[in-house]
């Protein structure tokens, strides 16, 4: 398994008798998750965080969710598959649904739902993210430890959020804007650590490596 860039990389098990799964013509398509991930998640907390009003202006963020968040993850996560790593595959391809399903509910569903009750309805999309979240988030301590931290902080973003809207909560739905910052502070450094060791051929930004007999970086 390689974890020089922010997303593991699988290779097939020697003992099945295969060989690594490898095509040089693919770049590495874990930054642009990360960054696509990142982007939209910064914009969106800005608004939950309350930094910027009226909430009215939150729209802004919706063709970023649809188009970056959205569409540039879910190819990145169709990248990741032909690379066979199963963890890039995985979380590129859901949270890039995630934002395009995001923009659907904002645009087209949300409207229609009774003004009352919008809030639990929120709450259970979003609390099936935060499932989604806590395993992916158990996955990442075998790869490395940038990973550890933003699905950590995402984990706590996304039950805060879960929280804030089911209960009609303005306040934890406020720290779950803050988490979400954070989360997006780092997803973009795992983001620029993959880029960086890309592009000068070494290691510039450490992200930690926690797969057995992974060398420290």
């Amino acid at each position: 398994m390689s974890t020089e860039s922010g997303v593991a990389t699988e290779q097939v098990p020697e003992r099945a008798g295969a060989a690594a799964v490898a095509d040089p013509t693919i770049a590495d398509p874990g930054p642009l998750g990360l960054a696509a991930f990142a982007a939209t998640t910064f914009m969106l907390s800005v608004f939950n965080a309350q930094l910027m009003k009226p909430a009215a202006l939150a729209a802004i963020f919706l063709p970023l969710a649809l188009f970056y968040g959205g569409v540039a993850q879910l190819l990145a996560g169709m990248w990741e598959f032909k690379k066979a790593n199963t963890f890039g595959a995985l979380a590129f391809t859901s949270y890039g649904a995630f934002w395009i399903s995001l923009w659907y509910v904002e645009t087209t569903i949300g409207p229609k739902l009774p003004l009352l009750q919008a809030h639990r309805a929120v709450g259970l999309f979003l609390l099936t993210w935060t499932i989604f979240t806590a395993y992916m988030f158990v996955a990442t301590f075998r790869i490395n430890g940038a990973l550890v931290a933003v699905f950590g902080v995402l984990l706590v973003t996304f039950a805060l959020l879960t929280i804030g809207n089911w209960g009609g909560h303005a306040s934890i739905i406020k720290a779950g804007g803050y988490f979400g910052l954070l989360t997006a502070a780092l997803a973009w450094y795992t983001s620029f650590a993959g880029l960086l060791t890309q592009t000068w051929g070494r290691v510039v930004l450490p992200v930690f490596p926690l797969a057995p007999g992974a060398k420290a970086k």
